[in-house]
């Protein structure tokens, strides 16, 4: 079991020495101070004071009753104090010269009941005139105005010494009384609530209902072993039909329901029925709700470990769940209230205020009141547990119900938490998030950072836009990097926007540490960098190229360096000649080709490729330096020297002859002798150079020239090889027989069979096309015959609209009863018959006038229409 023991901030608490008496009890008092829970209270506790204070040094509480605006105080000298929630009195009754044993007050908060030790009984108006004073001859232990006093039909209230009494007042304004029970011992508690009424006595609980005047329910008392003047029964409503009986160890939950009418008979017309039942381990001095959970005052009892005798503890209030047959504990406080080693069960009084959950925990030195923990008390524990993280979050989340805390100082004290733990990067991220855009605070947690020697924690973190710090916190963060991590300084360059900081001191500041490391690649890019911010292009672009570094022909294209680098092209070209000769192509009006031509002059491979590039784009735009690139090629790139001379229509072929022949490039010449029109020539390299036989063949098919045939035939009639090449391959280009005419006979050829099949079979082949393309012709042609006969057999409509083509009056008469001849042809020109020119002897074929002047064909032939 675990206790909380109070000595929060809320709670004045008077010094523990001022409080206990022996030796033993500061003992044990001191081992339950040490124990702690880490779950958090429901509740706070603060002490009663100003005016209770004061009261209590005096004299002692006996009762007290709880309104929602204000407290009644009974006191062991007969004294009735009003008092404010803040515990200031407002009004003050000298009721009795003994102890007051019970304050009544109904709902309105206008009329009050008291009762004392000597048998005194008084209710009054609080602010009327109205007023009951009667004395018993024996002591009144309990009263209960009814709730609704301040009704005209309730004036009622009860007392309770040896019997419990009901007073009424007449419609003559006199109180009469009538007994509602008696003889079962003192009655000791009383609670009202609408039209029921329970009451405790030594044997059990009763319940009365005022309306129908009948007792309907006697719930008896568990343990007859204690004494009910030493641990008397504890009472409350938890609404209008639940009561809450609490006596001894023992809670009872009960419901009072209304009886069905078919049961009555001669029953009340309510019973009640226990809904849940369970043993505390302590005894109970007092009751009160907590939504559908109970708060429970209990007395304690311990016996210390060292001396082995009993001595009265603490008090407790716990928070419980209860359950039909058990209960579950939610929370459990250990209460250091002024005099408890002295105090009994009877002394402990649990008052309630419903409206607003406050709980007033009575004793005759102290008051102490217990509240729901808000959402600040919530965030004080955790701040307390050192949970700061949700603290923060929890304060984010409720921050319209917050009052005491701001957002902003529990992430403070969050990050100083995370620093004193060691926790510098994770206090650095917190930043971000806790100090926004306060540029002040930034700059205060910066400082923190310097004077524990983590700027470089809190780097990472700093704002960039928006707030933007003083450029000192951003140039002092610089330094810190440059004395130590070049590559963090390095980073931070690359990543933080180059108007942050003074940019000539952080140069300045490069450039003496270079003075140590002259060739440190980190420095020096860093340096570069710096320069481009400073927009001081022609020295980073120089750094740069010493580098080599990728990042220089992005530099180029985003300033427009292209002046700076027209003495640096050669740099360029080494450090990477593809995108160099791209972006020197790309860039054609700011760096001509006459000046990159020129720059490479020294250097003709490098020459090359830039010529070759310019080539691959434009055949035309170098035309100039292809007598140039002739070299080249045949130089550094002799693979691509022939689909150069190929492509190139400005190349002298005489130069490009002469190199390709000193340096014995055989298909170069033979291409270069062909274009030049020496094809006998380019065939006879082919033969007794390349000895090729299939690239003779190819070449005499591209020139499609008999003599070099001929020429062909003539070299290779000796050599078996080339004629079964040219056997293999002249059926298509040359008469076959040719070449068969002149073998010699006993030449021994190399698959002359296989050739001659082949050479018939190409035959057959070409006799099988011819007739095939004869059939497709045929089969055509007689397609296109039949489509135009169904064409010109098809009718011609004659309306209106036409006219004929001679006389140009309508085609039809217009009284279509008289007979009439149309003569239409299939040129749809048509006369009327009479206009018609009449045939003559050597043409008796009748033909359109019109077509035939345009000497059209057989399409029009005549249609006669005849009516």
């Amino acid at each position: 079991m675990l206790y909380f023991i109070l000595l929060s901030p809320l709670l004045t608490i008077l010094p523990l020495c001022a409080l206990q008496e022996t030796e033993s009890l500061e003992e044990s008092t001191d081992e339950s101070e040490e124990e702690e829970s880490e779950e958090e209270p429901k509740l706070k506790y603060e002490r009663l004071s100003n005016g209770v204070t004061e009261i209590l040094q005096k004299d002692a509480a006996g009762c007290m009753t709880v309104h929602d605006k204000f407290l009644a105080l009974g006191t062991h000298y007969g004294k009735v104090y009003l008092l404010d929630v803040q515990g200031n009195i407002t009004q003050k009754f000298d009721v009795s010269p003994v102890k007051i044993n019970q304050i009544s007050l109904d709902e309105s908060g206008e009329h009050m009941g008291v009762c004392s030790e000597d048998g005194k009984v008084q209710v009054f108006g609080l602010y009327s005139g109205e007023e009951f004073h009667e004395t018993f001859d024996c002591p009144i232990k309990i009263i209960a105005v009814n709730p609704h006093f301040v009704r005209t039909s309730c004036k009622q209230f009860v007392t309770g010494g040896k019997k419990l009494l009901l007073f009424e007042r007449s419609w003559m304004s006199r109180w009469k009384s009538c007994v509602l029970h008696e003889g079962e011992g003192n009655i000791r508690s009383v609670k009202w609530r609408g039209h029921l009424i329970a009451w405790a006595n030594n044997m059990g609980v009763k319940i009365f209902d005022v309306t129908s005047k009948q007792r309907i329910t006697n719930v008896p008392r568990d343990d007859i072993s204690l004494r009910p003047d030493m641990y008397p029964c504890s009472l409350c409503w938890k609404d209008s039909v639940t009561l809450i009986i609490g006596w001894g160890t023992s809670v009872k939950i009960c419901s009072v329901k209304e009886r069905h009418a078919s049961e009555m008979r001669d029953l009340p017309s309510r019973y009640v029925e226990i809904v849940s039942q369970f043993e505390t381990e302590f005894y109970i001095s007092g009751l009160a709700p907590l939504c559908d959970q109970l708060v429970v005052l209990s007395y304690v009892k311990e016996v210390s470990e060292k001396t082995e005798r009993e001595y009265r503890a603490r008090p407790r209030l716990d928070i419980i769940q209860p359950l039909p047959e058990t209960c579950e504990e939610i929370s459990s406080d250990a209460l250091t209230v002024r005099g408890f080693q002295e105090n009994e069960c009877r002394d402990y009084h649990l008052e309630y205020s419903e409206g607003e959950s406050l709980f007033y925990i009575v004793s005759p030195r102290d008051i102490v009141v217990a509240k729901e923990r808000d959402q600040d008390d919530h965030i004080d524990w955790l701040l307390e547990k050192k949970k700061y993280e949700e603290a923060l979050m929890a304060a984010e989340i409720s921050q319209k119900n917050i009052k005491r805390h701001k957002i902003l100082d529990i992430g403070l004290a969050y990050i100083n938490h995370l620093v004193e733990k060691g926790e510098y990067d994770i206090a650095a991220r917190k930043c971000q998030k806790i100090l926004g855009k306060n540029a002040a605070l930034w700059e205060y947690e910066v400082y923190k950072f310097k004077e524990i020697g983590q700027l470089k924690a809190i780097s990472p973190y700093l704002p960039r836009g928006d707030p933007v710090l003083k450029p000192l916190i951003y140039e002092m963060i610089l330094h810190e990097f440059l004395e130590s991590d070049y590559e963090g300084f390095a980073t931070l360059i690359r990543e933080w926007p180059g108007d942050l900081y003074n940019n000539s001191v952080i140069v300045q500041a490069v450039r003496d540490h270079l003075k140590k490391d002259s060739q440190n690649r980190t420095l020096l890019k860093t340096l570069a960098e710096l320069y481009t911010y400073d927009k001081n292009y022609g020295n980073a672009l120089e750094i740069y190229l010493t580098l080599r570094h990728k990042d220089v022909f992005q530099l180029i294209h985003k300033h427009n360096l292209f002046s700076s680098i027209k003495d640096k092209i050669v740099l360029l070209m080494d450090f990477d000649s593809e995108k160099a000769v791209d972006m020197l192509l790309d860039n054609e009006d700011k760096i001509s080709i006459k000046k990159v031509v020129e720059e490479l002059e020294d250097r003709p491979e490098l020459q090359h490729v830039y010529l070759h590039k310019l080539f691959k784009r434009d055949h035309h735009k170098g035309q100039r330096y292809h007598e140039k690139q002739i070299s080249l090629y045949a130089e550094y790139d002799r693979p691509n020297l022939l689909p150069f001379l190929r492509d190139s229509t400005h190349c002298p072929l005489e130069k490009a002859l002469e190199i390709c022949q000193q340096r014995n490039f055989v298909e170069e010449t033979i291409y270069l002798l062909s274009r030049m029109g020496n094809s006998r020539s380019a065939l006879k390299m082919i033969t007794e150079e390349l000895h090729d036989v299939d690239k003779a063949i190819e070449f005499a098919k591209e020139q499609d020239d008999g003599e070099l045939w001929e020429d062909l035939i003539l070299y290779s009639i000796d050599k078996p090889p080339f004629i079964t090449g040219l056997l293999n391959n002249i059926g298509t280009h040359v008469d076959p027989i040719l070449l068969i005419h002149r073998i010699k006979e006993g030449m021994e050829i190399p698959n002359l069979r296989d050739s001659l099949v082949k050479i018939l079979q190409d035959y057959n082949l070409q006799i099988l096309l011819r007739e095939g393309c004869k059939k497709i012709l045929v089969a055509d042609s007689l397609s296109l015959l039949k489509r135009m006969h169904r064409t010109q057999m098809k009718g011609v409509l004659v309306d209106e609209e036409n006219i004929c083509e001679s006389c140009l009056s309508p085609i039809l008469p217009s009284d279509a009863a008289k007979p009439f001849s149309v003569v239409a042809f299939h040129c749809r020109h048509m006369f009327h018959k009479e206009c018609l020119p009449v045939p003559s002897m050597n043409s008796p074929a009748q033909f359109c006038n019109i077509c035939s002047a345009k000497h059209r064909g057989p399409g029009s032939a005549i249609l006669e229409l005849k009516k």
